[in-house]
């Protein structure tokens, strides 16, 4: 059995340094991910005026429930969604003009349904450039509350933007959502919004958060489960048994569901209270499967695919092709590279295998998890590379070093 320590989660921290940042008090985040996108985010935080310690194993926030210590900013959020979308949202709480611009693969991605719900909301926004994307100016006087309706349908970020907002306001939040995708992630920001004082009512698809503020804490941010797949799926593949601890039965992050993909095709799979076992048992079955909840692993099912007795196809997630890339896409065409059988639809990709596969240079599009998913894959195909290896310093600079150490141990 081989354990492996997995960075901290991407989306707990960057949830996590939003709510410090909101708090009233110094909050103490323990084990935050250290990554491009989270230094990028406490970088930005920095840039508005918020005092932002960092030491090897913990960063302190000193909170500022007024908002953002400068009067004006101007905050480059490198390629990290969580930073493109939560600061201007934590912005807006605050009296100032910042400016917010973001990489050219983050300025493809869209921004618009939680810019327009921020106007309802009367926050004085504008898009330079084109309408819903980077770059754009919040000019903040604080926001009074109300109702408003969300489409949350191509990213659930959208809602947790909003959430968070919601105890900053005057008169408190009722949000009406017309589409949401991602549930879990959203089920992660109350999670942590009540860790920091704050409660969320849901009634249906309304989401209700009365005003009140934020309670500075200590908060330990669990390993990301994200990136815990593709430990999980190189156990599947090779008949190798991987451990992550802090994983548990109790876990914040719905992509730890995707030890049930691996469970449906022939793994044995273990959740206990203090972490979860995959072993490879030899079989890998194909499936249909549902990924609209935990659809960041969605190309890391692509890239074992191949090895499955049968067809894989996966279904409902739409909301991977306004990723880092698109991810449906960029899944297929990397999979005929190696010579699979691919077919794919508007919001689902089928994955036939049978032909002999045979290595390439894989094209990561800029992508992270399109880098660490066919890691996975080169561990039974000889001749995988990749054109931007290091794009995985968005999540987890130490990717390469760390799965070399755990393949070379089976």
């Amino acid at each position: 059995m081989t354990v492996v320590e997995i960075p901290g989660s991407k989306s707990i921290t960057a949830r996590a340094l939003f709510l410090a940042a909101a708090a009233d008090g110094v909050t103490t985040l323990v084990r935050p991910l250290r990554s491009d996108d989270t230094e990028g985010f406490a970088e930005g935080l920095a840039r508005l005026g918020y005092r932002v310690g960092r030491t090897r194993d913990a960063w302190q926030v000193d909170g500022r429930p007024q908002g953002p210590a400068e009067p004006e900013a101007d905050v480059y959020c490198r390629d990290g969604a969580t930073t493109a979308r939560f600061l201007p949202t934590l912005a807006a709480a605050g009296h100032g003009t910042y400016r917010f611009d973001a990489s050219p693969q983050m300025r493809r991605r869209p921004l618009g349904p939680l810019s327009r719900a921020l106007r309802d909301l009367g926050v004085d926004l504008r898009h330079e450039e084109a309408e819903g994307h980077h770059p754009l100016t919040v000019t903040a006087t604080g926001v009074e509350g109300g109702e408003v309706t969300l489409d949350a349908g191509q990213s659930s970020q959208y809602l947790t933007a909003l959430l968070l907002l919601g105890p900053l306001t005057r008169t408190g939040l009722r949000v009406l959502v017309t589409d949401l995708v991602s549930v879990p992630y959203v089920e992660i920001t109350i999670a942590m919004m009540r860790a920091f004082g704050a409660e969320v009512t849901r009634e249906g698809n309304v989401f209700v958060v009365p005003p009140g503020g934020y309670r500075a804490t200590t908060y330990s941010i669990e390993p990301d489960a994200s990136t815990a797949s593709y430990f999980f799926a190189a156990a599947a593949v090779t008949g190798g048994e991987v451990t992550v601890p802090g994983l548990g039965a109790d876990a914040l992050q719905g992509d730890l569901g995707f030890v049930d993909v691996l469970r449906r095709m022939g793994a044995e799979v273990s959740v206990g209270p203090n972490g979860t076992t995959v072993r490879g048992t030899g079989e890998l079955r194909g499936l249909t499967v549902a990924m609209r909840d935990i659809s960041d692993t969605m190309p890391t099912l692509a890239a074992i695919a191949p090895f499955a007795s049968g067809p894989v196809r996966i279904e409902d997630v739409a909301n991977t092709r306004v990723k880092e890339c698109d991810r449906l896409d960029a899944c297929a065409e990397n999979l005929r590279r190696l010579g699979v059988e691919v077919a794919t639809g508007p919001d689902w990709i089928e994955i036939r295998p049978g032909a002999p596969l045979t290595g390439a240079e894989i094209t990561s599009y800029g992508d992270h998890r399109i880098v660490m998913s066919f890691a996975v894959t080169g561990l039974r195909v000889p001749g995988i590379s990749f054109d931007d290896p290091g794009c995985v310093r968005k999540t987890f600079p130490g990717f390469h070093e760390e799965f070399a150490a755990l393949t070379a141990g089976w």
